[in-house]
């Protein structure tokens, strides 16, 4: 197991994307923390990790609060004893056109896709420097690097993770703390299902590939930057889209 005694956070994780990154840690002998707005939805992702052999605990945490975010590290601590990967992973769509956008659709996404992302790096990284060794991934997505229509707040959170974690590379790294990012395609997660079928057609024809990618493709990114093998990998943004944008 590539990931075995390594205790890994990653937010956003009761379902889709983050609930196959924290199964996949897991099985790859993590310890992980299972954090969302649902505490429900968290118990029972740990549930089905424990059922499967692994070790999980469950908090609820509202990740643009900074208090919030100090209590799971501190329960993280607490509980695990440390914490060696940090996964920002939680996210949310507030669509509209740039003339339809209004400011609160603006400041909901950019809440939580970007500054929960400096607020949990900010308070996590500071264990991971004491002990001199981690791993920050965090995800953007096809519209950070490319745009998307209708999403000026999600590409704008997007772009400005991949710029952040730039920059983190450089002040973590001296301390053997990498900070890497996935930019994730046209996925098929609980996201993507509400899309029409017109919508879904006019995408899959941009993709080489010819289909959706699926979660556990993404997990399995997570756990390459996570291991000892991605030790070199600092300040790089991996996209994953099927060959839909290539830079």
């Amino acid at each position: 197991m590539r990931l075995e005694g390594k205790v890994a956070i990653v937010t956003g994780s009761a379902r889709g994307l983050g609930k196959a990154i924290v199964a996949r840690l897991a099985k790859e002998g993590a310890k992980v923390v299972v954090t969302d707005l649902d505490q429900a939805g968290c118990d029972a992702v740990v549930d089905e990790i424990k059922a499967a052999g692994g070790e999980a605990m469950a908090v609820a945490c509202n990740v643009t609060d900074r208090i919030a975010v100090q209590a799971l590290a501190a329960s993280t601590l607490e509980y695990f004893g440390k914490i060696d990967i940090l996964v920002n992973n939680a996210g949310i769509t507030k669509d509209a056109t740039l003339k339809k956008m209004t400011d609160d659709q603006w400041d909901a996404v950019i809440n939580v896709n970007l500054k929960s992302v400096f607020i949990c790096t900010q308070e996590i990284s500071k264990y991971m420097v004491e002990q001199k060794s981690g791993r920050v991934i965090s995800m953007s997505s096809l519209a950070g690097v490319e745009g998307n229509f209708g999403q000026t707040n999600y590409s704008a959170s997007k772009a400005g993770v991949i710029g952040m974690t730039k920059t983190w590379s450089k002040e973590l790294g001296k301390n053997n703390v990498t900070a890497n990012v996935i930019a994730p395609g046209f996925m098929n997660t609980e996201m993507t299902k509400t899309i029409p079928q017109n919508i879904v057609d006019q995408m899959l024809s941009r993709i080489p590939v010819g289909r959706m990618g699926e979660p556990e493709e993404i997990a399995a990114a997570v756990v390459y930057l996570a291991s000892d093998e991605a030790g070199f990998v600092n300040g790089v943004t991996l996209n994953i889209n099927g060959g839909m944008y290539v830079m």
